[in-house]
């Protein structure tokens, strides 16, 4: 008989049953589809030479005015910008405090910090500065050891003590409240996790006796995270319902210094973007009165003045304003487009342009029912935005809002069954990134099984293809990925709850918070740690069950003997599985066919297998490995009805 050819359609469907899901692709990892064929993603490779403190989870790439390459990385812990394969902590400070004496014991390391009623806690993060030290051999420690470091707090003995770890043991007799120096504290940023608040106050009335701490809440305490974009050369940068900073690469010594308070902008905003096209920085869940923190209102917008981000009262000689919302509970995210701003609320989406005096901005209302997730959940790419809903469902605007049909919605949204749905619980660090090398929006988000351990950190992605119009999935892990853009690839960071920061200017830290690597993507076909090590992406592409011959529409019993490998791009082995069955409940039979191995040399493969189903598997496990699948061509018999 001639050869069979069975095509499969391009992207993958979660939704149907292996026997429904006929000519599809049932499950995936690690691969995308590009020009209507399964291939596996490229490798990603360590940068940065070190890791940094806690869960990234803002990232912005830019160019100064010379041309010289920036990436900014907002993390739980502290504010970094990544130089030439080297990391700068550029973290804000708070308020210094003054009048602080050092203790110190030969041979040891710890440092305990003498302050009256400090109001500092475990696990933030400090500098020194204004520092003097005993002489007459008390401390063998220099100025530089205090004022060239960070240092997290590692216990709070009492109010009025913190103690820290040094780089080096104390070679003196030892300091006893000795010195003196000022406490410099980085602005605090947020929780590692998305959590709740509880206690006296957070539950209704009458839910527990009076005078009592609840112990269930509806009080949502989002995790530290940031807003990051870029005015011209300067970063702007907003802590999550807290301050906006500025850092100006076109300063001198940009590296040595660290953000600083914005000038006139609100001190309290959930997020904040620039309006590229008419210049102006929009601030979103912001005060209605400009250093009233309690004025704060999640609907309430402020823009400043164009070409000038330290004016925010508006006047009539200038452009700055205000503006509400009244659809939705609280503005979730923004996102600058070419010739707009689109801002999702926890229900509806909204269209800013800018018209010009004397209004300024234009708000018009332009979807319902199509909140956005989670503030990192929205892209703008291609001339559209995208973004994953509030209760499910992945949305775009491209002049109108749309609801994108999606076979693995239920995978996504939902834990029922085999699927692997968001953690709603962490919802608020779901991030979205455009990778423009393949036409793809990737979602990277928290998975809610097992249900008794969701996950409160991205160990999922979904990825939509918006020219192909394809879906896939993998368990490609990161808390924020940036678009090949102002570098050749894209960049991405990957946090592990057990590392330990390794930067240089940090002394003293534990694995409390975890720690970030960078990675490029999509180059070569590895995973390539800091240290050099190589190991495999191991990705696979599962099938649906199919019937041969088609024109028995599975009332025959089929025989392969033979098929024929198709690939391009093979390089290494790819392994083919080819499982058959009898019935569509049926788990593949022990008889099933292969593993096979195939490499570029190998033209065709004998089998001997015998059902009324069948369904293909292809997988590379080891380094070096890359692939495309093409058509899968066998040689079927009908053998009989039973």
């Amino acid at each position: 008989m001639p050869l069979t050819n069975v095509q499969i359609r391009p992207g993958l469907n979660k939704s149907d049953t292996p026997s429904g899901a006929e000519g599809q692709w049932i499950d995936g990892d690690f691969v995308r589809f590009r020009y209507g064929q399964p291939e596996k993603i490229g490798g990603f490779q360590a940068i940065g030479q070190h890791t940094i403190s806690g869960p990234a989870r803002a990232q912005h790439c830019w160019n100064d005015l010379e041309g010289r390459k920036y990436a900014a990385l907002g993390t739980s812990k502290a504010l970094y910008i990544y130089y030439e394969d080297a990391f700068y902590d550029i973290t804000p400070l708070a308020t210094a405090i003054t009048g602080a004496t050092f203790t110190s014991t030969n041979g040891s390391s710890t440092v305990t910090v003498n302050k009256a009623s400090h109001n500092l806690n475990v696990g933030e993060y400090v500098t020194f500065t204004s520092v003097s030290l005993p002489g007459g051999g008390a401390t063998g420690f220099t100025v530089a050891n205090f004022e060239d470091f960070t240092y997290e707090i590692l216990t709070v003995p009492n109010a009025n003590t913190f103690t820290i770890q040094m780089k080096t043991n104390e070679s003196g007799t030892g300091m006893t409240a000795a010195g003196s120096a000022s406490i410099n504290p980085y602005q605090e940023i947020g929780p590692t996790i998305q959590t709740y608040g509880y206690g006296w106050g957070t539950s209704t009335w009458g839910t527990v006796a009076w005078g009592q701490g609840s112990t269930s809440t509806q009080v949502v305490l989002d995790p530290g995270s940031w807003s990051l974009d870029n005015f011209g050369q300067q970063l702007i940068a907003t802590i999550k319902d807290g301050k906006t900073f500025v850092w100006d690469a076109g300063a001198a010594n940009p590296l040595d210094t660290r953000a600083t308070l914005m000038t006139g902008a609100p001190t309290a905003s959930r997020l904040t973007i620039v309006s590229d096209r008419d210049r102006h920085v929009v601030h979103f869940g912001t005060e209605t009165s400009i250093g009233n923190t309690t004025t704060q209102d999640p609907m309430f917008i402020r823009f400043s003045n164009q070409e000038d981000y330290n004016t925010y009262e508006p006047t009539s000689v200038n452009t700055a304003g205000t503006f509400r919302l009244d659809t939705g509970n609280k503005i979730v995210a923004a996102v600058s487009g070419k010739d707009y701003n689109l801002i999702l609320t926890d229900t509806a989406a909204y269209v800013m342009q800018f018209v010009g005096p004397p209004f300024t901005f234009s708000i018009r209302q332009v979807g319902s029912n199509c909140g956005c997730i989670g503030q990192h959940a929205v892209v703008y790419a291609d001339g559209q935005v995208f973004w994953m809903g509030t209760g499910g469902g992945f949305f775009k605007y491209d002049g109108t809002v749309k609801l994108l049909p999606a076979l693995i919605e239920d995978f996504v949204f939902t834990t029922a069954g085999d699927n692997i749905g968001v953690n709603y619980s962490s919802n608020e660090i779901i991030y979205a990134s455009h990778n423009s090398l393949f036409n793809e929006i990737v979602w990277f988000y928290p998975a809610g099984k097992p249900l008794n351990n969701p996950a409160t950190q991205n160990n999922r992605s979904v990825v939509y293809n918006y020219v192909e119009n394809t879906w896939s999935i993998m368990t490609l892990a990161r808390s924020t990925y940036h678009d090949a853009s102002t570098y050749d690839l894209p960049y991405a960071t990957e946090y592990t709850t057990t590392g330990t920061p390794t930067f240089t200017n940090l002394s003293g830290a534990t694995n409390t918070f975890g720690a970030t690597k960078y990675f490029a993507h999509e180059t070569g076909t590895n995973i390539i740690d800091l240290d050099g090590t190589e190991t495999p992406i191991a990705a696979f592409i599962q099938s649906g069950d199919f019937d041969l011959p088609t024109d028995g529409d599975g009332q025959f019993l089929m025989r392969i003997s033979r098929f024929l490998p198709d690939f391009k791009n093979l390089q290494g082995n790819a392994v083919v599985t080819i499982g058959v069955k009898n019935f569509p409940i049926d788990a593949n039979a022990s008889s099933q066919l292969g593993p096979f191995t195939i490499n570029s040399s190998t033209q065709k493969i004998d089998t001997r297998a015998r059902g009324r189903l069948a369904n293909l598997k292809i997988e590379n496990t080891a380094n070096d490995e890359t692939w495309r699948f093409g058509t899968f061509r066998a040689d079927v018999n009908v053998d009989g009805r039973r």
